[in-house]
């Protein structure tokens, strides 16, 4: 016996139910992941994708895509990713392949290393900056008079 009336090795016609990836946007600048205002976590993040944290992180974040650190956020470790654009408060090293974009809400207290960075008037960052090209070779251009 076929179940709803169909034959027994026929699909439905349509689906009875969406998968949550099908919900998700592609389109860039829009959030996949959010862990909103009033959570914490604790542990190793690793991610594909724009991921904003409005809430409370301890532990270790790794991508290559973006991370948002929202205003009244907290992260406490260390970070490598692609873009990390911070309105919050991050107490750890942070690493980025493309760039740093520090808020005029947002604090560092940690290193900073990436090609890129931008600080907006009222931000706070403590600690040391390294500015390196990504590109092949790497490293800084040798300074006035020094051989490569």
């Amino acid at each position: 016996m076929a179940l709803l009336g169909g034959k027994k090795d026929e699909a439905p016609s349509k689906p009875l139910f969406k998968r949550e990836e099908d919900f998700v946007s592609t389109r860039p600048g829009e959030v996949h992941t959010l862990l909103g205002k009033g959570s914490e976590f604790e542990g190793k993040l690793s991610f594909e994708g724009q991921v904003r944290i409005d809430g409370k992180f301890k532990g270790q974040i790794i991508t290559k895509d973006v991370l948002v650190i929202g205003d009244g956020a907290q992260v406490n470790g260390d970070i490598q990713a692609g873009t990390v654009i911070i309105n919050g408060t991050v107490e750890g090293n942070v690493r980025a392949t493309q760039l740093i974009e520090l808020k005029a809400t947002g604090q560092i207290r940690g290193d900073i290393e990436s090609p890129a960075l931008t600080m907006e008037r009222g931000a706070s960052f403590d600690g040391n900056s390294k500015m390196r090209s990504q590109g092949k070779g790497g490293g800084n251009p040798p300074a006035p008079g020094e051989k490569k």
